[in-house]
């Protein structure tokens, strides 16, 4: 059968096997082991069991489980509430001051958890009711919740990165800067978004009227300096040459438990034991995906799947950035339905041979594909935000939290165009700490 045939029929087969509700892992894993069967017998799959384990035998990985461990141990505290308290009290002079600390909470929250989920939970079970008994509408409330969560896997440590560079192998360390001022300006877009939004429609402004003094500001600090301790820690051990990404992740993991033991009292056995079944399981789960998804890309290699996409494609013809255009359009498609790290994994192999040979910079793309992945996180049929959010305000119907987030993706994809439009923006600070990279075209 011709390559591109193959790669048509095994997509559709793939995404039936994913769609119909099989863990991501075993339906990548059965989808690999029964194609290179009916393709080339048994013999092919023999090596089955050494393709993963050479797929997994890789140090980076070890980082996983680390920023997972992060993310558990600050989930299980009051972490969420402190940072949100904090933030309403700096912002509270700039008009709809209760979202606009909605965002800031969720954007450094999610930094330290990386996960989209949690954020929603743990900032949006405070965040919502406080800000519909203050007088802003459901959309809002909700919405802004859903986009702040998706900032976390954007702003570094982000574990999206780390899967996205050891799937492409591209500098880890190169790209948890190239997402920083990114993430920094879709948080100061859904913010503006946000103040714009209540300084029109009123939002909020008959009951938030809370003054503070200087004292009450203050007050807060100390409740905040942790958090940006750990991310200091996290970043100083990288950048400053003690340690490599991976083992920055112990760092930041280490600093995160001293973080909830000694400030948070989250020192009982019982709490420690949840933290370390929840990163357990959940650090498995991204390692059966890992696994797998080597399996399916070594799968697609051999059989020339990839190589001959990548030949199509170049004789298009296209015009780089239609080209560009059309990727995003196909990786929006899949992020409506798939989780971001399964997509990384399945589509990265397939499309770095394109992006390189039309000239594009894979640290600038990498934030791209980040963003993009996050539309996927509040775009229906499978937004994992809005259900979350969806449980957390039962009373608030899921239309109306589609459309408060409507215009948060629409902020992202200005982010994207600005990106494009100016490359700089992601590739100025790696170049700047770590060195000049190919600049795009």
């Amino acid at each position: 059968m011709d390559p591109l045939a193959l790669g048509a029929l095994i997509g559709g087969v793939t995404l039936v096997v994913l769609f119909s509700g099989v863990p991501v892992a075993f339906g990548l894993g059965l989808v690999s082991i029964g194609v290179l069967w009916i393709a080339k017998g048994w013999l092919a799959v023999a090596f089955i069991s050494e393709k993963l384990f050479n797929g997994l035998d890789d140090f980076t990985l070890i980082s996983i489980p680390m920023f997972v461990l992060m993310g558990a141990a600050v989930a299980s505290s009051r972490a969420g509430g402190d940072l949100y308290e904090a933030l309403a009290r700096w912002f509270h002079r700039l008009p709809g001051s209760l979202v606009a600390a909605n965002i800031g909470a969720c954007a450094l929250f999610a930094a330290l958890t990386g996960s989209s989920p949690a954020t929603c939970a743990a900032i949006g079970k405070m965040g919502i009711p406080e800000m519909q008994k203050r007088g802003y509408r459901d959309d809002l409330a909700t919405g802004a919740i859903a986009a702040g969560g998706t900032l976390g896997i954007l702003i570094p440590p982000s574990l999206t990165m780390i899967l996205y560079g050891i799937a492409s192998e591209t500098s880890i360390g190169r790209l948890f800067l190239a997402g920083a001022v990114p993430g920094l300006m879709l948080t100061a877009l859904f913010i503006a978004w946000a103040s714009f939004l209540c300084w029109r429609r009123g939002d909020g402004r008959a009951v938030d009227k809370v003054a503070y003094r200087l004292r009450d500001h203050l007050e807060m600090v100390p409740r905040v300096v942790p958090f940006f301790a750990v991310v200091a820690g996290v970043v100083y051990s990288m950048y400053g040459g003690y340690a490599t990404p991976s083992e920055a992740a112990s760092v930041g993991a280490l600093l995160c438990l001293v973080l909830v033991v000694a400030i948070y009292r989250t020192w009982r056995p019982r709490a420690l034991w949840r933290i370390f079944a929840d990163t357990t399981r959940e650090s498995v789960m991204i390692l059966m995906i890992i696994g797998t998804s080597i399996l399916f890309g070594y799968m697609m290699s051999d059989l020339r799947v990839t190589q001959s996409i990548a030949e199509w494609i170049a004789r298009l013809g296209l015009n780089r950035w239609i080209l560009m255009l059309w990727i995003n359009l196909f990786l929006l498609v899949l992020g409506c339905f798939l989780p971001p790290a399964a997509i990384i994994l399945m589509t990265t192999p397939i499309l770095m041979p394109i992006l390189t040979s039309s000239g594009f910079d894979a640290v600038w793309f990498g934030v791209i594909l980040t963003i993009n992945m996050e539309l996927g996180l509040i775009t229906p049929p499978v937004g994992l935000n809005l259900y979350v959010i969806n449980g957390i305000a039962p009373t608030v119907r899921l239309g109306v939290i589609l459309k408060g987030a409507l215009p948060f993706m629409v902020c992202m994809v200005i982010g994207m165009v600005l990106l494009c439009l100016f490359p700089g923006i992601a590739t100025w600070l790696p170049d700047a700490v770590m060195g000049p990279a190919l600049e795009i075209g």
